[in-house]
């Protein structure tokens, strides 16, 4: 049987796209290996799905190619999904840093997008398999052919919004990739992203005492030339395998970044304890008191974590013993604590997948592939990948839109 338009994967971005080309009138098929569709929509935000950010620009995005959501982003909007929330009486509410949620549950937003593709004439398949995809010659407007364990389609256009490799036990997989690279997209390699960070042994022994300690503070990656700079003011949470947290997280995504410069030596991530304050300062204003130093700044920071970060570099003496390199020393780390992550905990923890198909050899315009007519790449599959806070599906809404307007 011959369709219009074949999307595999429904997920946030294959949802809109299929409804999307179906609202145009187009013959759509939407296939999807998992038995409930939108998991991943459903686990989001603690189950109330934070589906967008009030605030959403290109640079709150990575990519080797920056600038190519910039179109997309433009052409739909938070305002835009905001609009058919409201249209189907979703409540919704904002939270700090310009994240939107969901009132009631993540449910609201994939029954919106199933009944938007039931509405839209969409036929939904699944648990499907994806066997096998043939290109066609293209005769009467065919131009590829799809195969699996519920049969064999054909059609004009074939979406892959198979998404990447986080969360595996949802059914992540490289599907999206090997189907790229069997029609010559280059793909950039994937990787973990808005991920914990694991930490070197010795670090970790250091710091084991303060396993579920947080502490608020600001993390900074500081780019060059060739990688970008990132710097988030959240939470970093100390865990029994590393360091975690919104900050954590958020700054992940950068230090990774510096596996596609693989020739260069890595640096590492700083952590500034007391943001928007100036240690040296505030330490020089006390160096004649004799009050213990991890005291001192148990004043603002948690007093557990004071004195296990005191003891690890030494400094959990008096202030008024402590020299003015000492003091010179402490500040500094208070406020540029290095740490070099020994890699990240994997796709298993991972919130996204950084790398993909290769952003180069799509139109930003239509997301379509432009040596392959017909084949087009939409989400999380693509080399496009948010912050944390509501961007990654703002993305995944955005390109699935513009793929569903030329399908």
């Amino acid at each position: 049987m011959s369709f219009d338009v074949i999307v595999i994967g429904a997920g946030a971005a294959g949802m809109m796209c299929a409804a999307e080309a179906g609202a145009r009138g187009r013959r759509v098929l939407l296939l999807d290996h998992a038995t409930k569709l939108g998991e991943r929509i459903r686990i989001s935000g603690g189950g109330r799905c934070n589906f967008s950010n009030r605030d959403v620009t290109a640079a709150n995005y990575l990519s080797r190619n920056p600038h190519f959501c910039r179109s997309a982003l433009a052409r739909f909007t938070p305002a835009d999904f905001i609009e058919r929330l409201e249209r189907r009486s979703v409540p919704w509410h904002e939270r700090k840093h310009g994240q939107l949620f969901c009132e009631r549950s993540a449910q609201d937003v994939i029954d919106m997008l199933v009944e938007a593709c039931d509405e839209a004439g969409v036929r939904r398949l699944h648990p499907c398999s994806v066997e096998a995809v043939k290109a066609l010659s293209g005769k009467d407007g065919v131009r590829f052919e799809v195969d699996t364990d519920h049969g064999r389609w054909r059609c004009a256009s074939l979406v892959v919004a198979s998404g990447g490799l986080a969360v595996p036990k949802l059914g992540a997989s490289p599907f999206g990739y090997r189907l790229a690279e069997q029609f010559g997209v280059p793909v950039v390699p994937p990787m973990a992203a808005l991920v914990p960070l694991a930490l070197p042994p010795e670090v970790l022994a250091a710091l084991k005492p303060l396993s579920g300690v947080s502490v608020a503070a600001e993390t900074v990656f500081d780019g060059d030339r060739k990688m970008p700079a990132g710097r988030f003011r959240e939470d970093v949470l100390v865990t029994h395998r590393g360091l975690s947290g919104p900050a954590i997280l958020q700054i992940s995504s950068y230090w990774q970044m510096q596996g596609y410069a693989p020739e260069a030596p890595r640096r590492p991530i700083r952590v500034d304890l007391l943001p928007g304050m100036d240690a040296g300062e505030w330490l020089t204003g006390q160096r004649h008191n004799k009050v213990l130093l991890p005291n001192l700044l148990a004043e603002r920071l948690p007093r557990r974590f004071a004195r296990e970060w005191c003891a690890l570099h030494d400094l959990d003496r008096p202030l008024n013993e402590l020299s003015k390199r000492d003091l010179a020393a402490a500040a500094e780390a208070l406020n540029g604590w290095e740490l070099m992550p020994a890699g990240t905990l994997g796709y298993a923890k991972a919130e996204v997948t950084l790398g993909g198909v290769d952003t180069r050899a799509l139109s930003s315009k239509t997301m379509e592939c432009k040596d392959v007519p017909g084949l087009f790449f939409v989400g999380e599959v693509v080399d496009v990948t948010g912050w944390l806070g509501g961007y990654n599906f703002q993305w995944a809404w955005a390109s699935g839109w513009v793929a569903g307007q030329f399908v």
